[in-house]
């Protein structure tokens, strides 16, 4: 049986690859989007049995991304494909309905293998992201955030401005320091520089 595949990232030659990849397989790449605006609109208009989704792209991506595809189609299976080192994702990203959780350097048979566990109703994390949840599970501070603190949180500490947030977000340069005051406060921190230290020590970045 043919399970129908939505590929959504923004770079064109990742597309490519995992097409080849999936290539004479059961699994067929039924469309793909450039975009989480794109992925939305396909999911809107299509039956797919699973999406496979770059954690981050342009526009509505990550976990809101997850979140409204679930919303629009609740049987609709997702695969979350992130960059090395975001496993502080796989939490959330599984809470907001994902299926499974896959870093982009995992071998081309362990993405087979964790579509057809999706597909036949499991849920897939890669190795290195269930350590990460494991240990995360000693609930550290940074869990009371929400989702949009978190975004607001990991592209602080990436050294980006708050226009340049509000442009990342599609959010105003008000809602962001908003968003970075709360931030600092349920963390009990007072400057950005502090803010980059908790986040080193907890492995929210490389």
């Amino acid at each position: 049986m043919t399970t129908r595949i939505l590929i959504a990232d923004d770079h064109k030659i990742v597309r490519d690859g995992l097409k080849r990849i999936l290539a004479g397989t059961e699994l067929e790449v039924a469309a793909e989007a450039a975009s989480g605006d794109e992925a939305l609109a396909l999911v809107k208009a299509n039956d797919f049995d699973i999406a496979m989704l770059d954690m981050s792209m342009p526009g509505l991506s990550g976990v809101a991304l997850v979140k409204r595809l679930k919303a629009e189609k609740p049987k609709l299976k997702l695969l979350v494909l992130s960059m090395h080192g975001e496993h502080q994702y796989a939490a959330r990203a599984l809470k907001a309905g994902a299926s499974g959780y896959l870093t982009k350097d995992s071998a081309a048979d362990q993405l087979v293998g964790a579509l057809r566990k999706i597909a036949a109703g499991g849920v897939h994390i890669s190795d290195a992201a269930a350590s990460a949840l494991v240990a995360a599970t000693g609930a550290a501070t940074h869990e009371s955030l929400s989702d949009r603190e978190f975004e607001v949180l990991r592209l602080l500490v990436e050294g980006l401005g708050p226009s340049e947030i509000g442009e990342r977000l599609h959010l105003s340069v008000k809602t962001v320091s908003t968003h970075k005051t709360r931030i600092l406060e349920k963390l009990e921190l007072g400057s950005t520089a502090e803010l980059v230290r908790y986040a080193l020590e907890h492995k929210l970045i490389d």
